[in-house]
This record gives structure tokens, C-alpha cells and sequence, in this order.
């Protein structure tokens, strides 16, 4: 087992207790459009939604620095192991329960060194 797998292991086990700050969640993508040969949507195509879990926190100083801030920010950090695939600022994550429940837009998206959790700023969506 890595490093950031047996991180991520004991998070969602304090989490899922209720003693940590990951809450189930879902990355979200619009569905990528196919268009016709002039131009127009005949489909918008699928969404995409991956289970995660998400704590959300305060912005870094980093973040703060960072064009585009805005006060309302926030810090999201998706646990790697628990989501399936990349995450990129195309995406939403919906964080399902606790005090910053809802959808929210992801602003930028970093990886910690150890590969164990996305960094991203998000804004409410």
C-alpha cells in the first residue's frame, strides 16, 4: 500500500466515524457537446459525475495571491485515492453534508507532493 493510500485509508475511516473532515462528495463534468457540421449542438452530451471525498477549508496565502481570488473562497482537498480519474478546473464538486454542503466551482487545481490529495480553490457554483 502507498503512502497516500494508507493517508487516504485512515481519513475515511475518522471521517466515516464522524471524527474528520471528508465528506462524501462528487466531481462533476458537463457532458462534452457533439456538434453537427455547422457548428450546432445536436447533443450536449453526458454529464460525468465521480464520488470523492472533499474537506473544505480556507484558502492558502497562496490562493490568496492568486488572480481571480475572491473573499468567498474556499480550499477544497479531494482525497486522490478516493476519486477516479484527474480533476481539472472544468470540473464542480458537490459536497453533500456538513456546514459547506453545495456545488462549487474549482478555481485551480494543484496536487500535494505525495500525490495525496488535489489542492484546488473553489467558489460557490
Amino acid at each position: 500500500m502507498t503512502i497516500p493510500a494508507a493517508f487516504a485509508k485512515i481519513a475515511v475511516a475518522f471521517s466515516n466515524a464522524g471524527l474528520g473532515p471528508y465528506v462524501d462528495s462528487f466531481a462533476e463534468w458537463p457532458g462534452v457537446p457533439v456538434m453537427d457540421d455547422g457548428g450546432s449542438i445536436v447533443s450536449p452530451g453526458t454529464p460525468v459525475s465521480r464520488p470523492c471525498k472533499v474537506q473544505v477549508d480556507r484558502v492558502t496565502e497562496a490562493m490568496r495571491q492568486a488572480e481571480g481570488y475572491r473573499d468567498k473562497d474556499v480550499s477544497l482537498l479531494v482525497l486522490c485515492e478516493t476519486l477516479e480519474g484527474d480533476l481539472d478546473t472544468d470540473a464542480t464538486l458537490n459536497v453533500t453534508a456538513g456546514p459547506n454542503a453545495g456545488r462549487w466551482s474549482v478555481q485551480s487545481v494543484d496536487k500535494d507532493t505525495m500525490g495525496t490529495y488535489w489542492l484546488c480553490r473553489g467558489r460557490r457554483a
